[in-house]
């Protein structure tokens, strides 16, 4: 028995600029503040920076051909904004754009459709000494910049992606501060959450404006599956609400609905009174959204803390500062195995689960836009890397869109995260989600067995199913 995908169904894979370029100094680009917080001792794995990464800058083009040659049908990146603007404001870096028209036009040429991601964690670090994400201005620059990219690049762009997970840029970036730019300040989270959201509805309202009201924009969350330790203990079902709302509902409704929901207002009402959402805020970040970008790892269960020794889990952002304002006083249980090289468990059954509720409760067609796994890879003496586990991963989880769409979810195109080994933020280069490996050293690309497994899915559209 197979699971068909239809021959309109996108079949795509992803990178980050700042996990994949390298070419930190070079071109004209300014730092960002992920090259000041990995230069910062202690803040990233072995002291790992993305200064080289895999040095797609400089093979871009062979990059392109590879990706052609596993068939892909999509390829979703991230431009990098302090290459387009050194400072984050002002006249475009003319150099930093050609790269991207030269990427746009190498994919094009080879029949892959560009989507570009516009905002993928790498804000000009110019623009953090002014406050960053906690600055209203900045969402005005990024708008700004929205506009920039879309002129430059507008006339072969068919899909606009605004913001890449602006969950892990405000509660990861300011609150546990494990991301940068390493702050701990709940409240400055929050902030900076509200000007991501007014930043995405400002690039819209300007990518449209640059190229025409029927332009496709989109944005790209990574929408958390918790459920609650004990269905039947009042405490763990509200932990799990309040995950909720400083998780996913404070970006999907005012995106969505409008407006943020009352009982985020009233979870976090003594830390803030939201006085930074101004008048006419809820109207410029609710654009039209013709598509939801889902990145999707794993699920968590959580409760109400008990007492005594809290419990964690590696999944959720965990540090001294959590990352969950609001709902600080919730813990996360171990998952049972598998897991991956990350310590996420594998539950394919929760991307199903996302799936239909995003479906059902906001009525938006989908894209899952990153889904994959990191393992301890192993190369084999003639340079093989049989990842069976990495196939089994997709396979658990292409087949759980496949379940959802033929129960009538509008799921219309899967990303595997990632394309190439690459630069894992504060883990460096030790963990790999790669479906092609990069030799560091070398900067060798090498398809591991999951890419020749892609590559066959991508061209029959066929997924053979599990036998139960």
């Amino acid at each position: 028995m197979t699971r068909t995908f239809p021959p309109d169904f996108v079949w795509g894979s992803a990178t980050a600029a700042y996990q994949v370029e390298g070419a930190a100094a070079e071109g004209g680009r300014g730092p960002s503040i992920w090259d000041v917080f990995s230069h910062t001792p202690g803040t990233t794995l072995n002291g790992d920076t993305g200064d080289v990464a895999i040095d797609h800058y400089h093979r871009m083009r062979a990059d392109v051909a590879l990706m052609a040659e596993l068939g892909l049908g999509a390829y979703r990146f991230s431009v990098s904004w302090p290459r387009v603007q050194p400072g984050g404001r002002g006249e475009p870096n003319a150099e930093g754009l050609a790269f991207y028209s030269a990427l746009v036009d190498a994919l094009v040429e080879h029949g892959i459709t560009p989507v570009v991601t516009l905002y993928h964690w790498d804000l000009p670090a110019e623009l953090q000494t002014t406050g960053g994400w906690t600055n209203r201005e900045s969402a005005y620059a990024f708008a700004e910049y929205a506009r920039i990219v879309a002129r430059a690049l507008g006339d072969r762009v068919q899909m606009w992606t605004t913001l890449n997970e602006p969950w892990c840029a405000a509660f990861l970036g300011y609150a546990s501060g494990v991301h940068a730019p390493g702050i701990t300040d709940p409240v400055a989270a929050l902030q900076a959450a509200h000007h991501l959201n007014l930043a995405h509805g400002l690039a819209a309202t300007a990518i449209r404006a640059e190229l025409g009201p029927d332009t496709k924009v989109s944005v790209t969350l990574n929408t958390h599956v918790n459920r609650p330790a004990d269905p039947d203990h009042p405490g763990d079902v509200d932990a799990v609400r309040r995950l909720d709302a400083v998780g996913n509902r404070i970006f999907l409704d005012p995106m969505l609905r409008g407006h943020y929901p009352d009982d985020l207002l009233a979870d976090v009402a003594h830390l803030t009174d939201f006085s930074f959402v101004h008048e006419g805020d809820a109207e410029l970040i609710c654009q039209p959204l013709d598509l939801l970008g889902v990145n999707y790892y794993c699920t968590g269960a959580a409760r109400q803390f008990r007492g005594g020794v809290r419990e964690s889990s590696t999944a959720h952002g965990d540090s001294e500062h959590s990352p969950w304002v609001g709902a600080d006083d919730v813990e996360f249980l171990p998952m049972p195995g598998p897991h991956t090289a990350m310590g996420w468990n594998i539950d394919p059954s929760g991307l199903a689960e996302l799936l239909h509720r995003l479906h059902d409760e906001y009525g938006v067609p989908l894209m899952v836009t990153e889904n994959g796994a990191a393992f301890d890879d192993r190369v084999g003496a003639d340079g093989t890397v049989h990842d069976s586990d990495r196939i089994a991963y997709l396979h658990g989880h292409i087949d759980a869109v496949g379940q959802a769409r033929e129960a009538g979810v509008d799921v219309r195109g899967y990303f595997v995260w990632s394309l190439f080994d690459n630069f894992e933020w504060a883990y460096g280069y030790e963990r790999r989600f790669g479906i092609v490996r990069v030799d560091y050293d070398t900067q060798q690309r090498t398809r591991k067995d999951s890419a020749h497994w892609y590559a066959r899915l991508v061209a029959s559209g066929e997924l053979p199913v599990p036998q139960s």
